[in-house]
């Protein structure tokens, strides 16, 4: 299906209206006028596009202000902007090649922080028993915020089980956390006290945020030694008429946020809560376990999200609340929910 204008709360094919409940602008912010006032004026001020790497001998304003402010938003001692969420995490991985001996991940872990020879957490259900045993290594644990299919934050209690021999770098990928989850929407990263050398996130912030772009966040250390790299030093920035634009908009999170909280507790409040359904109060991704329920929606004119991550992969459906949908929007996508659900 094409579209002629971004896919906001409402969309029109082929002359008829129909309910959007996909894409992943959790916060509404792509056709909030408050925000595009400010994206306007910024590139007025910025330009359109800053062709030159970071470390060129003119620096840029824009790049302090808004990495500070993602610093004090997400809670870490430092961070860096970069013109992409996968670049974000291609950068982190390929910093963590010179210092692991071996990377770990939980399954169906995002590709901007897979690498070749990561090995399972966990096998048949139990820890992996490298994790487990007295070899002095540095490893490093890669995992999503929230991963696919789930509607809570990554359990990461099994960090307490691996071996006290183990130096552990956890890198998390919080693209679909962050500006959702935590206080005003600032991840789990801020949250994570396990034993840990180092945690590093990096997130995209197309997403949530309304920007195109990425970010890292760490340690001060770490994020000096990312801004050496030369894939960092040779490429562009962000655009920093955008980078500014995150600083600027920092109260405008809080509202559309709050909004979006709001929406989730509506549903919570009207849904009857069935197996073919998963949702999650605090998390705006309603996974639908029924293909019959996901034809019922389009009869209704009601479009989700429906997309394969790999051509071999089942479609993954899921329904996306944003900050913009309406009580009546959330009312007929409910009340098919609870139609259906009342056969059984």
């Amino acid at each position: 299906m094409i579209v002629d204008k971004f896919p906001d709360r409402v969309i029109e094919i082929n002359q008829e209206q129909y309910l959007y409940f996909g894409g992943t602008a959790y916060l509404g912010l792509p056709t909030n006028k408050e925000f595009q006032e400010l994206v306007i004026q910024n590139i007025l001020n910025w330009g359109t596009t800053y062709g030159s790497s970071r470390t060129a001998n003119i620096q840029l304003s824009a790049y302090d202000a808004g990495e500070v402010f993602l610093a004090s938003h997400i809670g870490s001692e430092k961070t860096v902007t970069v013109s992409s969420g996968m670049l974000a995490g291609k950068l982190v991985i390929d910093l963590m090649k010179k210092q692991t001996d071996c990377f770990f991940h939980l399954n169906d872990t995002h590709n901007a922080i897979q690498t070749e020879n990561s090995v399972p957490i966990f096998l048949n259900g139990n820890l992996n028993d490298r994790l487990l045993d007295s070899k002095p290594e540095k490893i490093t644990i890669l995992t999503d915020g929230v991963r696919s299919f789930e509607t809570k934050p990554a359990d990461l209690s099994f960090l307490e089980k691996i071996s006290k021999s183990k130096e552990i770098t956890l890198v998390i990928d919080e693209s679909h956390s962050l500006g959702i989850t935590g206080k005003n929407g600032s991840g789990i990263y801020s949250s994570i006290e396990f034993p840990v050398k180092r945690k590093i996130m990096v997130s995209s912030l197309g997403k949530a945020f309304g920007l195109t772009g990425g970010v890292i966040a760490s340690d001060s250390e770490f994020i000096g030694k990312i801004k050496e790299l030369e894939t960092f030093t040779s490429a562009a920035g962000m655009n920093p008429a955008f980078v500014q634009t995150l600083s600027d908009a920092k109260e405008i999170y809080k509202i559309q946020h709050q909004k979006l909280k709001d929406n989730l507790s509506y549903i919570d409040s009207i849904l009857i809560k069935n197996n073919n359904i998963l949702f999650d109060k605090n998390y705006p991704l309603i996974y639908l376990l029924s293909n019959e329920l996901v034809e019922k929606l389009k009869a209704e004119k009601i479009i989700i999200a429906s997309f394969r991550y790999t051509k071999e992969a089942e479609p993954l459906n899921r329904i996306v609340i944003t900050a913009n949908h309406l009580k009546e929007d959330l009312d007929k996508l409910v009340n098919v929910f609870n139609h259906f659900n009342s056969r059984f």
